[in-house]
């Protein structure tokens, strides 16, 4: 579990929002060339590999995404700050007070920054605390010396331009793991690992799978192209929310029963329960009403396949996260269980 953690690290500390993925993708094809593996990049950006199983007729397609929430510049305000606009679903206060990076398209530079609504001085602003946090009034006031928009323009800063937030990525003695976009990058940890083990291990799977990392899952279309014709079932894994009637917690796995889009496939689901009741892998099963996943978007695009969707328990989802690494080796153990046992009937 030590590997799947540093490799969540690594992810973590690598800027991907939305849009803005290629070094992400760069990591994912370097590492897995590493292992031994032959990874593809999509037209749309993703990484795929395809693992030969015993079973080659019939094809799973099991996926994590890589990319994250962010924004991207709308206007240089007169004053030298950037108004932004956010790339993916997320409340702005759940980003108000962070770091971020402004990543330069003109020049490849990256200038550092703080996210802030305007109305941040207490000692100037009467409503500093109960202003509404909208798009109006956020931006982000740069570690530059600018006091002007031509200020800000001569560094190169146009609209366009992508930002990233620090993930602030930290592990505890207790186990617990903080960070931004453990939602989804958890996941890809664990598949990488997983591959990792099948390849050191000389482990061939019951099923030809498709290990397929997406780059457009906060913006609804992830995995939803370049499926094999051959796919008859689907897992997205992903991010298990936590919060009010809801089951899933930090120490075990979440199986998604339905979520926004719908529920997911009654027999794929009993199959991944009966799996974890055999292997004594603890779960929960959950609902998460504000949610979809690259197998409702694959579902969406007309995917003919049984499609299940589980993952570690996320604390405090599109804001400052956490799980417990409990949560992280009972999603890993659920993965692996489900990819080395046969077709789903």
């Amino acid at each position: 579990m030590n590997q799947t953690v540093q490799y969540l690290q690594e992810l973590t500390a690598i800027p991907s929002p939305t849009g803005f993925t290629a070094e992400v993708a760069d990591y994912l094809v370097q590492t897995l060339e590493g292992l031994g593996y032959e990874p593809v990049r999509t037209n749309k950006g993703g990484v795929h590999v395809v693992v030969k199983g015993e079973n080659d007729a019939q094809h799973r397609v099991v996926t994590a995404h890589v990319d994250t929430l962010g924004a991207i510049v709308r206007a240089v305000k007169p004053d030298g700050r950037l108004k932004l606009d956010r790339i993916g679903g997320f409340p702005w206060n759940m980003i108000e007070g962070e770091n971020c990076l402004v990543h330069v398209a003109s020049s490849g530079k990256t200038i550092s920054g703080t996210i802030l609504v305007h109305q941040t001085s207490c000692h100037v602003y009467k409503d500093a605390g109960t202003v509404e946090r909208t798009q109006d009034n956020m931006e982000v006031r740069l570690d530059e010396k600018v006091t002007s928009e031509k200020e800000t323009r001569d560094l190169g800063i146009e609209v366009g331009d992508f930002i990233s937030f620090d993930p602030r990525t930290t592990v505890t003695e207790s186990g617990f793991i903080k960070s931004r976009f453990l939602d989804d990058k958890v996941s890809a940890a664990i598949l990488i690992n997983l591959l990792r083990v099948y390849k050191e291990e000389n482990i061939q799977l019951p099923v030809t799978t498709h290990f397929a990392f997406s780059v457009f899952e906060e913006v609804g279309h992830g995995a939803n192209s370049s499926l094999p014709e051959q796919a008859v079932e689907y897992l997205a894994v992903d991010m298990g929310a936590m919060g009010d009637d809801q089951q899933t917690d930090e120490y075990t796995v979440s199986i998604c029963v339905k979520d926004a889009s719908g529920p997911y496939h009654y027999g794929f689901r009993q199959h991944l329960v009966n799996l974890a009741k055999e292997q004594d892998i603890p779960y929960k099963l959950d609902i998460y009403p504000f949610y979809g996943s690259d197998a409702s978007a694959a579902m969406s695009a007309g995917a003919e396949v049984k499609h299940a969707l589980l993952g570690a328990g996320i604390e405090s989802s599109h804001s400052y996260e956490r799980t417990h690494i409990d949560s992280v080796v009972a999603a890993e153990r659920m993965v692996n269980a489900y990819l080395r046992s046969g077709l789903v009937e």
